[in-house]
């Protein structure tokens, strides 16, 4: 048997209607893992549910606000009364906008953190609940962002989230190790969802910009960051916890140095 195959086991995606949380999904599921998705997106939800069945897989879609941690637990919930198991946990929900943090609220700081940290907490401390009463240990992973591993102007709380996140991940890799729990993270850039775009088109620039920023020279699709999510919680990585692994076609490696539009070559903090 295939340490990637995954039949019998059931996969929990937070904010699971599209982007890498669909990536996600996809990915595990055609490992043959069965698939419980939340997200506010219900006709993309459904979308994403006939998508996993059609690789005949089982699939549970429950409408789930990333910014109410109780509806995080019930989507955990909902997925371990229907499926009777849950091995794999993806926290994919977050989500950010450009604002200067002297511009920011108390309520804007409460919003991001509910969105990309208290969602993430929520449920990870549902399914670890569920993980440890089966008794048959389990992977979480988490989808945290380069942001996370350097500075954000313009991102400063959404950023702070996503460092937390990180650390996060290192802590619970020792907490529930003893109970055969992984849990990793995964840190993104320029794979193409509709927030990253947006927040490109907000810029001036366009996607194609962009791959002067990478070594790969390209940005990404959902399923890569999918694939890389269903590596980490597959038997494949069944010695890899508390890691982080960015998804960034080499961003991080690159730091400043980027392609220069008129040049051509490799340059640092010149356009």
């Amino acid at each position: 048997m295939s340490r990637l195959d995954m039949t019998g086991r059931v996969a929990v995606v937070t904010a699971g209607a599209g982007g890498i949380g669909e990536g996600a999904a996809m990915a595990l599921a055609a490992l043959g893992a069965d698939i419980a998705i939340g997200d506010i997106d219900e006709a993309n939800g459904a979308r994403v549910v006939a998508a996993v069945q059609a690789l005949g897989r089982k699939a549970l879609f429950r409408p789930a606000n990333a910014m109410d941690a109780d509806q995080q637990r019930a989507l955990v919930a909902a997925a371990a009364q229907e499926f009777g198991r849950i091995d794999i946990l993806v926290n994919n929900a977050g989500g950010v906008k450009h604002r200067n943090f002297a511009s920011q609220t108390e309520r804007n700081w409460q919003n991001i953190l509910n969105l990309n940290l208290i969602s993430m907490l929520a449920a990870t401390q549902s399914a670890a609940e569920v993980m440890k009463a089966g008794g048959r240990g389990g992977a979480i992973v988490n989808v945290s962002s380069t942001e996370g591993l350097r500075a954000a102007p313009g991102f400063s709380v959404y950023a702070a989230c996503k460092a937390a996140m990180i650390s996060f991940t290192k802590t619970m890799a020792l907490e529930l190790g003893p109970d055969g729990i992984r849990v990793n993270c995964i840190a993104p850039d320029l794979i193409i969802t509709p927030g990253l775009a947006e927040l490109i088109d907000g810029s001036g620039e366009n996607m194609s910009d962009q791959a002067r920023y990478t070594p790969l020279g390209r940005s990404a699709k959902m399923e890569e960051a999918g694939d890389v999510i269903a590596f980490l919680a597959s038997d494949m990585a069944s010695w890899v916890t508390g890691a982080t692994l960015p998804v960034d076609g080499g961003c991080t490696a690159a730091a400043g140095w980027h392609i220069g539009e008129t040049s051509g070559e490799w340059a640092l903090y010149k356009a």
